[in-house]
């Protein structure tokens, strides 16, 4: 098996090399949170609203899918109807209400009745360089003409320039996969944003596409000289405040576990610790 990178496990190193140690290698997993079990929601039911005929997808018929979306998602993780219902600032109703936001929102940007995408949360693979790339695509629209649309649902708001180009590095993996597969460059990135109603659009050229290729190249043969060297040293910026690991990273005081058996090996092949594909959002 050849050793694999996901663009959310590539963004964690730039990131962190810490960071992509506690995800690749300790297996660790945050909290889950009232957020990411309303985006994780809102995905759902903006891909199943496609199994219903054109004329149907309707607000009112997306909005319907909300509860039995959701009732199947408790049903794989138990947990986040536990947490939702020990939250302390939401209330179950609340929170639905919230995901009802985002949904409709959805149908002031994107037009359902006149989409039909050729595939949805598509598994995406290709190997550059005995590297495989991977990872799932939210919507992949294909015009008459074959042209490309990589589309990928954000429900917060969009970034600021700081952080709008992590956004863009994870569309532009995409586009390289697609790329490698097909030989055709995607015609057009689309990110659209629930959170605040706005759609970023990109098109990519062949120039950005072999820089982001060089730019994973790059990450990986760091992530080959960390694992060989146990070299997972922290890289703080301002995301800091947003980590879910800031207690055991020794930047902020913390002590990380120590590293398991084969570490390396799981670093280079994280099939080996058994890690799912992310899903990237």
């Amino acid at each position: 098996m050849t050793p694999a990178l996901s663009p959310s496990r590539a963004a964690d190193f730039k990131q962190c090399p810490l960071l992509f140690r506690f995800r690749t290698i300790d297996r660790l997993e945050g909290p889950p949170s009232p957020a990411a079990a309303r985006g994780t929601l809102v995905h759902a039911v903006l891909e199943h609203l496609f199994d219903l005929p054109a004329a149907e997808r309707t607000p009112l018929a997306a909005t319907a899918l909300l509860e039995p979306r959701w009732r199947a998602l408790v049903e794989e993780r138990p947990e986040l109807a536990v947490m939702i219902a020990d939250s302390e600032v939401l209330t179950e109703e609340s929170w639905f209400a919230g995901a009802r936001t985002l949904v409709e929102q959805w149908f002031d940007l994107e037009d359902p009745t006149r989409l039909e995408p050729a595939a949805r949360e598509l598994y995406v693979e290709t190997e550059v360089e005995g590297l495989t790339l991977r990872g799932y695509v939210d919507r992949l629209d294909v015009a008459p003409d074959g042209a490309m649309r990589v589309v990928d649902y954000k429900t917060g708001r969009s970034p600021g320039e700081a952080f709008e180009a992590k956004a863009l590095f994870q569309m532009k993996f995409y586009a390289l996969v697609l790329w490698r597969i097909h030989g055709e460059i995607p015609r057009q990135l689309q990110l659209v944003y629930l959170g605040n109603g706005e759609v970023v659009r990109y098109a990519p050229d062949e120039g950005d596409l072999l820089a982001v290729e060089r730019n994973v190249r790059a990450i990986w043969d760091a992530v080959v000289r960390a694992a060989r060297t146990g070299d997972w040293r922290p890289r703080t910026s301002r995301l800091c405040d947003w980590c879910d690991f800031r207690d055991l990273c020794p930047a902020w005081g913390g002590t990380p576990p120590p590293l398991p058996e084969g570490a390396d090996a799981i670093a280079l092949d994280p099939a080996r610790s058994g890690e799912a594909v992310p899903a990237d959002d």
